[in-house]
């Protein structure tokens, strides 16, 4: 399943998953380093998203960064819009990233080479902190998220081929459980029903792939 079966801004909100925000001491530079560091034992949260992909060939690997910017004013996520005509998750917004190719050493360097060819940001500026767990998808990837900090000033040139636009949002935003919508679709063509998250942050929808591993990453600073 590679096209999108339902417009998920127009499912109405279910319930807000209304945990408590990630305390604001925690959203800093020298605390993420030290949970990244010394992690603690958590859970994963799962997603019924794998369960919605044809099961015939296994998953393909890849990755995406979650670049962590270093603002003054607070730390912020960096994403991007993805260009409309992609095959898939077309016009959504993502993490920079995509699959393994056979020259990759590692998920790291998979995630380093794809944001630089998708959004010039050089690994000069990046600091890997570490992994979350992998993400599987309804389009058939493992996504590996690597979690690194990134320190301004940098410059962007988006692919446009691949990327709409950039954009970044403020990781207290993300880090706090009411605003973390959830969403329930009846799918069309038999496929089934769809429980999913979304964040929506002024004119974005930040949603399914993209929302499902900023839950983990909320789970594991929570943790």
């Amino acid at each position: 399943m590679t096209k999108l079966l339902f417009d998920p801004q127009i499912i109405p909100v279910e319930s807000l998953a209304g945990e408590s925000a990630v305390r604001p001491e925690f959203l800093t530079v020298d605390w993420l380093r030290a949970r990244f560091a010394n992690p603690p034992d958590w859970n994963p949260e799962s997603s019924d998203e794998h369960l919605l992909r044809a099961r015939s060939t296994p998953p393909m690997p890849a990755s995406v960064l979650l670049p962590i910017v270093v603002r003054e004013a607070g730390l912020t996520l960096l994403l991007t819009q993805r260009s409309e005509h992609l095959t898939d998750h077309g016009g959504q917004i993502s993490l920079p990233g995509g699959r393994v190719e056979q020259a990759d050493t590692s998920a790291v360097e998979t995630a380093l080479r794809e944001t630089e060819e998708e959004v010039g940001l050089h690994r000069r500026h990046v600091e890997v902190l570490g992994t979350l767990p992998d993400y599987f998808t309804a389009t058939g990837y493992r996504v590996t998220p690597v979690v690194s900090l990134v320190q301004p000033p940098f410059e962007l040139k988006a692919d446009p081929f691949e990327v709409a636009e950039i954009f970044e949002v403020p990781l207290a935003f993300l880090m706090d459980g009411i605003n973390h919508q959830r969403r329930t679709a009846e799918l069309p063509s038999g496929v089934g029903r769809r429980t999913f998250y979304a964040m929506p942050y002024e004119r974005f929808f930040i949603w399914g792939v993209t929302a499902g591993i900023l839950r983990n990453l909320f789970h594991f600073l929570r943790a």
